[in-house]
């Protein structure tokens, strides 16, 4: 049962349960009837014991007579279900209802004391079975004391009838019962699950970045898991602000040295010692490269429950400053979006990605550049468009590696691209670079949105 749902469980375990239980109470209603029901008819079969031994009396020869009918008129009909019997064993004589015709009931050889009764089922009349009480008494007669031996018996088939019947009905009942049980079993395990579903839509609303926190207002029972939830998302927040330092301090500490073997390099060229400053240079740059590769790698950890980003606000400021640079002067950077968008990425990462993408835009294109922003579906589609030169396609798997450069006449590290495509990878989404209708590259990635205003 590891892959079923736990309403399922519940469900499953209820029915097996339900069905256990009721099947016992069938059985255990149908014993009792069928209990119930020999005690009435072996009450009925004494009563008419007693009177057919107040109405008995005997002949001169010892023959047994009954006076007057028994009341009830199967006593009458041929195999009626319904028989007495008397034998005078004194005499060896007997008399037998109607109902019994040329049949005589064969007693069994158990003989009761006197005035006690026997009960016991024995073949009756066309193959059936008949229920009997028999009863020994002492009777005076003109002829002596008598010793009879009366029977009252009844057919077992109808007793089976009755007890199929009720059989019958008591299934119909507890299968009834048993739908009526599982529709209550089921909505009241619905209804009882249904704060797993809330807990499951918190959830949802902090990793899509709606939400920062657990909302409160739980049963509770599942009260102390959210309060829970909230702990550890508040600690992963602080484990997460404390790495971004870390990684902050790293860059800063780092940062001065690299400087200083820039200067070093710088002097060294004067110096005419080339050779030499080219290695530090080479060193320098690979030493720069792994730094922010790992400074990439520590920001973009544990993205997936960061707060979602507003689109229009990170492009704008992204563009506002680089048409400050010197790369952008005399260039058009023309912003197209159509609404205001949040998207399920944090807001560092994402200036990081357009970040890059506009100021490589900006560098090669020739007096254009435009960002479109569209919604398409559940995702928000980015176009990053110049017309520039443009980059051929068997160029354009190899500038996504680490540290390729195609101009070596511009300033930069070759990081650009392959930042994007580890901050894009973070989030299961991946960089594309295509032709763009104003000639140059374009860049193309897509962001799942939370919502739109």
């Amino acid at each position: 049962m590891k892959s079923l749902s736990l309403k399922t469980r519940l469900l499953v375990i209820g029915t097996i349960t339900l069905i256990i239980a009721l099947g016992l109470t069938g059985i255990g209603l149908t014993i009792l009837f069928d209990r119930h029901v020999e005690r009435r008819v072996s009450s009925e079969l004494d009563t008419y014991l007693t009177q057919i031994a107040s109405r008995l009396s005997f002949d001169k020869t010892g023959k047994p007579q009954l006076e007057g009918k028994l009341a009830d008129p199967r006593f009458e009909k041929i195999y009626g279900g319904l028989y007495w019997q008397i034998n005078n064993e004194t005499a060896n004589l007997s008399i037998r209802s109607r109902s019994l015709w040329d049949i005589r009931l064969e007693l069994l050889i158990d003989i009761p004391d006197f005035g006690e009764v026997h009960s016991h089922t024995i073949d009756g009349p066309l193959e059936s079975f008949v229920l009997i009480h028999e009863r020994r008494l002492r009777l005076k007669s003109p002829v002596g004391e008598q010793v009879a031996r009366l029977v009252a018996a009844i057919d077992r088939t109808e007793l089976d009838v009755m007890s199929g019947k009720f059989a019958s009905d008591v299934t119909i009942s507890l299968f009834t019962l048993s739908v009526f049980l599982l529709l209550a079993g089921w909505l009241q395990i619905t209804i009882g699950l249904g704060p797993l579903s809330l807990i499951q839509k918190n959830i949802a609303s902090i990793r899509n970045g709606v939400a920062s926190r657990m909302n409160p207002e739980l049963p509770s029972e599942v009260l102390p898991l959210a309060d829970e939830v909230n702990n550890l998302l508040e600690a992963q927040e602080k484990a997460i602000e404390r790495a971004r330092h870390r990684a902050s301090d790293l860059a800063h500490g780092f940062k001065t040295p690299l400087t200083a073997l820039k200067t070093d390099v710088q002097r060294l060229r004067e110096k005419g010692e080339q050779e030499i400053a080219n290695d530090i240079e080479v060193t320098s740059l690979l030493m720069q490269r792994q730094i922010d590769r790992e400074l990439t790698k520590a920001r973009v950890r544990n993205v997936k429950y960061m707060r979602a980003a507003d689109i229009r606000l990170v492009i704008e400021g992204i563009v506002s400053t680089l048409r400050r640079t010197p790369a952008a002067e005399g260039k058009l950077i023309k912003i197209e979006c159509t609404g205001n968008f949040e998207v399920r990425i944090d807001k560092d990462d994402l200036a990081e990605i357009l970040g890059n993408l506009i100021e490589n835009a900006v560098k090669h294109a020739k007096s254009r550049v435009v960002v479109k922003a569209c919604r398409k579906g559940p995702f928000l589609l980015f176009n990053i468009d110049d017309d520039g030169e443009g980059v051929s396609d068997a160029q354009r798997g190899i500038i996504l590696k680490r540290g390729v450069r195609l101009d070596r006449s511009l300033a930069g590290s070759g990081l650009g691209l392959a930042i994007v495509k580890d901050v894009l990878d973070a989030y299961d989404q991946s960089l594309q670079l295509l032709t763009s209708p104003l000639g140059g590259l374009r860049a193309h990635f897509q962001l799942p949105l939370t919502h739109s205003r």
